[in-house]
Formats: C-alpha cells, sequence, structure tokens
C-alpha cells in the first residue's frame, strides 16, 4: 500500500497539482495586497475618502455603546457588524482572479492548437481522389489506393 502511494504521489499530475496550489497562493497574496493596498484606497478616494475595509453593519451593540468608527473598534467592543466593505474587496479580488485565469487559459489553449496544427500538416497530406488524410510520405493511397507520385 505504501509502495502504490508512493507512486501516486510521484505522478507528474500530483507534482503539477501541488506546484499549481503553491503558485496560487502566491498569486492569491499578490491579487490581495493590489486589491487592498493600491485599488481600493484608490476607489475609496475617488468615493470622498471612504475606506472600504470599515464599511459594516452594527447588528447588536457590544460591551461599550456605538458608533465605532472603525471595524477594529467595534470588534474591541464586542458589537456583531455585517462586514460589507470586506465583502466588497473579496469580490473585487474574485473578479481580478477570474479574469487573469481566464487570459492564462485563453493564452494556454492557444498554445496548444498551434502546436496540434504543426506536427498534422508535416505528417500528413490529402489525397487528391478521394481526399482522405494519409501519411505524407505515401506513394499510394491506402484508402482508394490511387497511385500518388
Amino acid at each position: 500500500m505504501l509502495k502504490e502511494l508512493k507512486e501516486f504521489i510521484l505522478r507528474g499530475s500530483v507534482m503539477d497539482l501541488a506546484v499549481g496550489i503553491v503558485i496560487g497562493a502566491a498569486f492569491t497574496a499578490i491579487v490581495n495586497s493590489l486589491v487592498n493596498d493600491i485599488l481600493m484606497p484608490f476607489i475609496g478616494w475617488l468615493l470622498g475618502g471612504r475606506d472600504f475595509s470599515n464599511l459594516f453593519a452594527v447588528l447588536r451593540q457590544g460591551s461599550s455603546p456605538g458608533p465605532y468608527g472603525t471595524l477594529a473598534e467595534a470588534a474591541e467592543a464586542g458589537a456583531i457588524t455585517i462586514n460589507y466593505g470586506l465583502f466588497i474587496n473579496s469580490i473585487i479580488i474574485f473578479i481580478i482572479v477570474a479574469v487573469t485565469l481566464f487570459f492564462i487559459i485563453k493564452g494556454i489553449n492557444s498554445l496548444r492548437r498551434k502546436e496540434e496544427k504543426e506536427p498534422s500538416q508535416e505528417t500528413s497530406k490529402k489525397c487528391p481522389y478521394c481526399q482522405s488524410v494519409i501519411n505524407i510520405e505515401a506513394v499510394r493511397c491506402p484508402n482508394c489506393t490511387s497511385d500518388l507520385s
């Protein structure tokens, strides 16, 4: 059983998945920083100095009565809040990741299509008589038996 586990772990697809997870975690950190440190302050400045990470609604007051200036103050007082500003940040992060992955997958797919087209053009040709795809070195069509020389 340990031998099977070792074979499973050392398969290329499992190792590729592990590398993908590590790269994804690093990419997530970069996107979080982009949104929280660059985009949201700029958007907040455009909207009159609002800090989206501090947008919240108080459902129940904490031990010290509000109003609370920041989310940290509300949490310190033990207030129950709906943090819709953090939710907006998460939506923006999701959109950036989805768009980035879309373009990465689109690029990979176009590279794969190019790789698939190139070898088939070099290794095959069409029979001028029956239009079937045959080996480029063939001198007689295996389908219609026409002489191709």
